[in-house]
């Protein structure tokens, strides 16, 4: 004698919500990992106003504060010439050099700056600024 459940006759479904759930949860999770990609190795500064062009390569980045503190990629530095010495240390002098300065920084720290990493040979050397500032 064969028994029938009423299973036989029914076709398989595809539940609609579970799978809206799942896309919802892998939508979320990859704004939340986009946020936590951006990357900046300098100090936090207000940087002026400009024009300039996204550069391709990941540079040295070294900031220069309001009250004219200098960091290598968060690390601090005292002194113009040692800050030039690890940026040599840190690749050949191809390397290229990122300089992040408070708008209110003294501009005559850059310009030394600038000056003594061309006299030690770095020749990529750009000023960061902001485009959405005038």
């Amino acid at each position: 004698m064969k028994l029938e459940s009423g299973f036989e006759n029914r076709r398989g479904r595809l539940e609609m919500v579970s799978l809206m759930d799942v896309m919802f949860l892998i939508l979320a999770f990859f704004i939340y990992s986009i946020f936590s990609m951006t990357v900046h190795h300098g100090l936090r500064v207000n940087l002026p106003g400009g024009t300039g062009e996204t550069q391709r390569e990941e540079p040295v980045v070294v900031s220069i504060a309001a009250d004219g503190t200098l960091a290598l990629n968060r690390r601090m530095f005292s002194d113009e010439d040692a800050l030039v010495e690890a940026i040599l240390k840190m690749g050949s002098a191809d390397t290229s050099v990122l300089i992040a300065a408070d708008r209110d920084s003294k501009l005559g720290l850059g310009i030394s700056l600038l000056e003594k990493m061309q006299r030690s040979g770095i020749s990529k050397v750009a000023f960061q600024v902001d485009r959405k500032k005038p």
